[in-house]
């Protein structure tokens, strides 16, 4: 059965892996490549810190005389 496949069945397979591994390289481009500017040109890519907002009633206390 297997051996009865055409030429055609290798190149959609051929396809299929091809536009999997773009797919991949793309992915680890976007993960890896620093792509956010600063004044001293592009920032190193970095983990995102992973931490809830703190609670606002644990924080010093400003009071705004007008």
């Amino acid at each position: 059965m297997a051996g009865e496949a055409g030429s055609g069945a290798l190149r959609e397979l051929i396809l299929v892996v091809a536009v999997a591994l773009a797919g991949l390289v793309l992915a680890m481009v976007a993960a890896f490549v620093p792509w956010h500017a600063t004044p001293a040109g592009n920032a190193p890519a970095s983990l995102v810190e992973l931490r809830g907002p703190e609670d606002p009633g644990l924080g010093p206390v400003v009071v705004h005389v007008g």
